[in-house]
């Protein structure tokens, strides 16, 4: 199986499914199959009413599939249908992991896709060196269409000096000033080598906007940011992953789970009934997800622990989230099926919120953490977390050298 072609940004998404070509062993087809795996990728980086624009190729072993299936030979049936759909799906997810500030610089504006592996497009990329294509990505069957799960980047190392900031735009002999932070920060250990421009892709943080947004310069002009969005993404991919090592641990048998934080004083609240009875019911589902949540009267909960990354939220809105999902769907289906939702949720009642005031250093502590965050160009419900404003362009509104 080779999966070749161009996927296009979230952020050049549409409002119809009129930019969608798929080609299996060169001529174009109609399939749901693919349609659907294409679809399910885009899944964490789209908004529900928008539709993906892709033009991709399939080849494969023409035993494996009919194209005799209509008369015009645009439908086909695939013998393993579902080993397809996994293949198509898990090359798609990885290149729109892949689709980052670290990966190639450019800006989640509209733009026209999105390299996914095509030999045509690494020649056209190496002729023009300002491309917006994202990175190549050659996509092969394997024994296991699964991906290995990301490298998790240690949140202790995303503080980042000031300092850095005036060696790289300050004008010369000008000084720096830093400005002390709000909440305590893990120590920073500076990188051996000297600081570039291309170790910080997002730059450094000059100020905040009317406690929404993160102004930032780079090489390229300014960068703004949704803080809000920004850290419900990052926030959301670090509960998946976490989520992900704990099915590893106990599938290799080695105990890992999720990270939970012990409350000083359990948080009480009152339930309904229902609450009481769920809460009781899926006790395993609860404390898989990071929960102890226990009964304290026919009409009280306590919550005891929450996951460690979810330490600084308001405990009785998480715990009555993941209770209305857990009753509503089921616990083994929550974990299953709805678990992404349910981790978004999750992450947005956590994330950082309008009109709080951040210090220097926690804004370029949340620059970091985008830059080694996958899919951080997009909230989780498909709205950009970020744009870039060149020199070029802001010389055009100030009409300069016209």
């Amino acid at each position: 199986l080779r999966l070749h072609g161009f996927a296009g940004l979230p952020t050049a998404s549409k409002a119809r499914a009129d930019g969608q070509f798929f080609y299996v062993n060169g001529p174009y087809v109609r399939d749901k199959l693919l349609v659907h795996a294409v679809r399910a990728a885009y899944q964490d980086v789209l908004h529900g009413d928008r539709f993906p624009s892709y033009v991709l190729g399939l080849d494969l072993d023409p035993a494996l599939v009919d194209v005799n299936v209509h008369p015009s030979k645009i439908e086909v049936r695939f013998r393993d249908s579902r080993a397809v759909h996994q293949f198509v799906f898990h090359a798609v997810q990885r290149a729109l992991a892949q689709t980052s500030a670290t990966a190639y610089g450019s800006v989640p504006a509209p733009l026209p896709a999105a390299d996914v592996g095509a030999a045509a497009a690494a020649s056209w990329r190496r002729e023009h060196q300002q491309s917006t294509f994202g990175p190549e990505l050659s996509a092969t069957f394997s024994p296991s269409p699964y991906p290995p799960h990301p490298t998790r980047v240690d949140p202790a190392g995303v503080a980042q000096r000031i300092d850095q900031y005036g060696a790289l735009f300050a004008a010369p002999g000008a000084a720096t000033s830093t400005t002390a932070a709000t909440a305590p920060l893990a120590p920073y250990s500076p990188p051996a080598h000297s600081a570039s421009s291309d170790d910080f892709p997002l730059g450094f943080a000059l100020a905040q906007l009317h406690g929404i947004y993160v102004l930032a310069q780079n090489t390229k002009g300014m960068v703004l940011v949704d803080m809000h969005a920004a850290h419900e993404r990052i926030l959301y991919e670090q509960l998946k992953n976490a989520l992900d090592a704990q099915v590893d641990g106990q599938n290799s048998g080695d105990g890992q789970g999720m990270q939970v934080q012990a409350l000083l004083i359990p948080v009480t609240f009152f339930a309904d009934p229902i609450e009481v009875a769920t809460a009781n019911e899926h006790q395993d589902t609860l404390r898989s997800l990071g929960f102890d949540i226990a009964t304290l009267s026919p009409t009280t909960l306590a919550v005891r622990s929450v996951p460690a990354l979810l330490k600084n939220a308001d405990a009785q809105t998480l715990a009555r989230d993941v209770l209305r999902d857990v009753r509503q769907y089921g616990g083994s289906r929550v974990l299953i099926e709805r678990r992404n939702e349910l981790l978004g949720t999750l992450a947005c009642h956590t994330a950082v919120r309008a009109n709080r005031m951040l210090s220097v250093l926690e804004m370029n502590a949340l620059l970091r953490q985008m830059e080694s965050t996958e899919r951080a160009d997009q909230c989780n419900h498909g709205r950009p977390t970020w744009i870039q404003l060149d020199i070029a362009a802001l010389d055009k509104l100030f009409l300069r050298g016209q």
